[in-house]
């Protein structure tokens, strides 16, 4: 890939503040790692994003979707093709009544803080989770027993040809950690949410003890994915990782969180392939101990 060529290009779609060249990916993921990406660039309307489609499909070019980056990590050796970000870029939402309308990369955190607002119910265990609303969609992010899929009334999503699609709940297929849209083309441009009048001092009670909660229990402090894998059927993967004695084991930058052992935390100077080194002596060490094969919850991506 030509980069100079495709940068130039894409100038004709976007303006010159949103797209990047050899744009270092640990400036957009939350474990701050990651080499470059050959080009980023960051649409701000769907019209935008369905000409940088149709240059990509027109050209045959790799690309790679990113939201606020928060469950992600990208290898050392960058991501070849063109990243699309969809961030402060693409965050607008409104409330009509108990309907919250919200592009992609409209962040969680603030989507709760609206529906605290107007006194709705219903959002308080998603709005903790520190990513945006497409990726949240994705993979049906939950946290302390709630999942996104419970409030989704509606989706849209397009395709790499640039056609538009509504999804319904049930369409979504929403599971543990997975949607319809896990591994398929659709790109998330926003979605209704559904959420319910209630009491704004019980919302705003049970939000502050949900974030206490993981102020308390999580390594906040500290550059990570959040929780590094998904919880196998039966057990806990930190409480697995616990009794493997591997609280605070550390690997050069990339330690196990002794605050919290299902996190993989960078604490300063990791790279990529410490974390990923880190993960795999987790893993092994579990498999030995447990006979379970742990997997991770954040997605792996990029070049070694």
């Amino acid at each position: 890939m030509n980069k100079e060529l495709v940068y130039n290009d894409l100038l004709k779609i976007v303006d010159k503040e949103d797209i990047k060249i050899d744009e270092p990916m640990k400036k957009h993921i939350s474990f701050r790692v990651g080499g470059p990406a050959d080009i980023l660039v960051r649409p701000r309307t769907e019209e935008q994003l369905s000409g940088i489609l149709k240059y990509i499909s027109e050209n045959n070019l790799p690309y790679l979707i990113i939201g606020n980056g928060s469950n992600l990590l990208i290898k050392d050796g960058g991501i070849r093709g063109i990243v699309i970000e969809f961030g402060d870029n693409f965050n607008k939402f409104e409330i009509e009544g108990n309907i919250i309308k919200a592009q992609a990369g409209a962040l969680l955190a603030a989507l709760g803080k609206a529906a605290l607002r107007e006194s709705l119910t219903g959002f308080e265990c998603i709005s903790g989770i520190p990513g945006s609303l497409g990726g949240a969609l994705a993979m049906n992010a939950g946290a302390y027993g709630g999942e996104i899929k419970s409030v989704v009334k509606s989706v849209r999503a397009m395709n790499p040809q640039g056609e538009i699609f509504e999804f319904t709940n049930e369409q979504m297929k929403f599971e543990y950690r997975r949607s319809m849209l896990t591994n398929s083309d659709y790109i998330v441009l926003s979605a209704e949410l559904e959420l319910k009048k209630g009491n704004y001092d019980e919302i705003k009670e049970f939000m502050a003890d949900l974030t206490n909660r993981r102020v308390s229990k999580q390594p906040l402090n500290l550059p990570s994915a959040g929780s590094t894998f998904k919880r196998p059927e039966g057990y806990f993967a930190g409480k697995l990782i616990d009794d493997c004695g591997l609280r605070g084991l550390t690997l050069r930058g990339a330690q196990v969180s002794e605050k919290h052992c299902g996190f993989v935390v960078n604490i300063g100077d990791a790279t990529a392939k410490d974390i990923l080194d880190l993960i795999y002596v987790v893993k092994s060490t579990v498999l030995n101990k447990f006979g379970i094969m742990l997997e991770e919850e954040v997605k792996i991506l990029g070049e070694d």
